[in-house]
């Protein structure tokens, strides 16, 4: 990390009119996450000493969705008069003698490696741009003859010559917060937008003798400010297409790379196969062997080695362990702990419940609140009633218990090791262990017994008979 004192300023208070949303701008999501949680968290590796965010229209919304934001210093803008504006009302709040890195907060994507070489720029500003074969509504960078950055001119303000430059701004520039200060005090709004704009202090800057420098990227994703949800759809492409191709060089075989979405962090062993339409959302660990059925949905949880999550399942908040099977169709809800080689089949149900080695529920089950041992099978229709209408009750099951089919467990109850429960049995009392316990009506026949039958709905008509 640079040893300069670094500050950030991001700028945040659009709202993002061309979206037509209630939503300000920077909560829009990317990747299942906040345009400026992104930012947010890729600032935190430079580790700047302060970050400020300014904010308008919608500000408590931004700041309710960050509410462990750490180090960040919240800047109301209250009037948006440009984006020279809005720098003006955090400048009260920099060091004097820091370096300041401002950013948009619409472009989420800038990578850690470009902030670092911006931080380290030895110059009095830095000015972050890419060279754009369409740069049309782009700031366009202006050099002198030696190639030394001039200015930056707005589309509307740019002469034809000038609209033939390829080399845009993108927002990102770095300064001396000192010097900074001082150009935000010429700034005047004498343009066609009739606004501050943070692009005229180039040429002040400039004009003054100070040394002006420009980085240039050559990626453009990580520039691209988003101002419409095409943009958006259009950057999260690329961005979910980069996911897998980071994937896809660790190992991991995508089966098709365009319909995979990564919505958070992923941590991956050797061999694994991904199918279509998968999501993986949070912090999701992936162990040797792991395969993954299409249209699944995995969130913050483990996956251990050789397991296998079958088409259409849910798995959010759970450890499983090597050697399981799951789904198709199943939902692990928060809480849930699958041991090894435990099977959890179609159309089942798991919260906050740990099964043990080996135990099956391999359809059509419901098990909450529950601790189920080693070697238990768990029959079709089978329900642990956990919820009494106030308080949630645990159900325990012991090892090498048979439960049949379409049985109802009332918690709080416990199974004995090596019972066997008949099916169709609602169980309200404690099972011993080596026992069969039944608890069902009695079946009865009767016989002469006679189906009701519709009546009919013709009716005669007159005069017939």
């Amino acid at each position: 990390m640079p040893e300069k004192n670094i500050e950030a300023c991001i700028l945040a208070a659009g709202m993002g009119t061309r979206m037509r949303s209630n939503r300000p701008k920077v909560l829009q999501r990317l990747a299942g996450r906040p345009l400026l949680a992104h930012l947010l968290d890729t600032l935190d590796a430079l580790e700047p000493s302060r970050i400020h965010v300014v904010i308008g229209e919608g500000s408590e919304l931004i700041q309710a969705a960050f509410p462990d934001a750490k180090n960040v210093n919240w800047v109301m803008q209250t009037e948006r008069l440009g984006t020279g504006h809005a720098v003006m009302q955090a400048a009260t709040h920099f060091s004097p003698g820091s370096h300041v890195i401002m950013l948009l907060g619409d472009a989420p994507l800038i990578s850690v490696d470009t902030l670092t070489t911006m931080a380290q720029m030895d110059c009095d500003l830095g000015v972050l741009t890419v060279d754009m074969k369409d740069p049309c509504n782009y700031g366009r960078i202006v050099r002198d003859v030696n190639g030394n950055v001039t200015a930056i001119v707005e589309e509307r303000d740019a002469t034809v010559e000038q609209k033939a430059i390829q080399e845009i701004n993108t927002g990102g520039m770095v300064a001396k917060a000192s010097l900074l200060s001082h150009w935000l005090t010429s700034l005047d709004c004498k343009n066609d937008q009739r606004e501050y704009l943070l692009t005229d202090i180039v040429a002040i800057a400039a004009n003054a003798g100070c040394k002006v420098s420009a980085y240039k990227t050559s990626e453009v994703t990580e520039v691209t400010g988003i101002n419409t949800f095409e943009q958006l759809a259009s950057l999260e492409k690329e961005h979910q297409g980069r996911n897998a191709l980071k994937l896809m060089e660790q190992g991991v075989h995508i089966i098709d790379p365009s319909r995979f979405d990564l919505r958070g962090e992923v941590k991956v062993g050797k061999d694994i196969v991904i199918d279509i339409n998968v999501i993986l959302e949070g912090k999701v660990v992936l162990e040797d062997g792991v395969t993954i059925g299409a249209n699944c949905i995995i969130k913050d949880s483990k996956i251990g080695r050789n397991t296998v999550i079958k088409s259409n399942s849910v798995i959010d908040e759970t450890i499983v362990e090597a050697d399981c099977s799951v789904g198709p169709f199943a939902r692990l809800r928060p809480g849930t702990h699958l041991k090894k080689a435990v099977a959890v089949g179609n159309f089942v149900e798991v919260k906050k419940s740990t099964l043990g080695e080996g135990s099956k529920a391999s359809h059509l089950a419901y098990l909450g609140d529950s601790t189920i041992g080693t070697s238990v099978n768990i029959g079709a229709g089978t329900i642990t009633c956990n919820y009494d209408g106030v308080s949630k009750h645990e159900t325990h099951i012991e090892d090498n218990v048979f439960v049949g089919s379409n049985a109802s467990l009332v918690a709080p109850v416990t199974i004995g090791e090596g019972s066997t429960i008949g099916a169709g049995s609602t169980i309200t009392r404690d099972v011993e262990g080596n026992v069969l316990a039944v608890s069902r009506g009695r079946q009865k026949i009767i016989s002469h017994w006679q189906r009701p039958a519709k009546k009919s709905l013709k009716k005669d008509r007159p005069g017939k008979k």
